[in-house]
């Protein structure tokens, strides 16, 4: 089962509870400034680890660093990235909270979707059966996003899906 763990901060000791189905995606909406320094230790120690890593919200640096992967949130409309020069490997990933939003990130040609809040009883909510209704509407790859914690993550099963991707989970 592919997983997919959002971080703020690099803590070598989370990173060693993963495992190698997860993807680590550090996003740092806190700070205005981009510490490509840790992003490049968090690269290094990941790759140690055989474990995935992307960042968020900007994808040009993620492919000048040479990382897997870049994460679009749901507030990025930009098309931009669609003129870069990606490697075979490198993959985007983006998320959407409704229909409007998914095809967003259809034109962002992202390869997976988020689709959230699947659990979390929030703004987005979304709850199972909307979830899958909602998914219908994309032929692109379908992530739960949204609540999943060890005790709700066997209702995975009725989304029949095999990927899912959060932080209450992983901590």
């Amino acid at each position: 089962m592919n997983k997919y763990y959002f971080i703020n901060k690099f803590d070598t000791n989370i990173i060693d509870k993963q495992d190698k189905q997860t993807t680590i995606i550090y996003r740092n909406y806190n700070s205005k400034t981009i510490d490509q320094d840790l992003i490049l230790k968090i690269k290094k120690y990941c790759k140690r680890r055989k474990i995935k890593f992307y960042l968020s919200n900007h994808i040009k640096l993620a492919i000048k660093l040479d990382l897997d992967g870049a994460y679009i949130p749901s507030f990025n409309k930009c098309k931009k990235h669609l003129s870069f020069t990606l490697k075979k490997q490198f993959s985007i990933i983006g998320s959407a909270h409704n229909i409007k939003e998914i095809k967003i990130k259809e034109i962002q040609n992202v390869n997976k979707i988020f689709l959230s809040s699947v659990f979390k009883k929030n703004k987005n909510y979304l709850g199972i059966n909307k979830f899958k209704l909602i998914s219908n509407f994309t032929k692109k790859k379908v992530v739960a996003l949204g609540g999943i914690s060890k005790k709700n993550i066997n209702k995975l099963k009725l989304l029949n899906n095999s990927e899912f991707a959060g932080i209450s989970y992983f901590e």
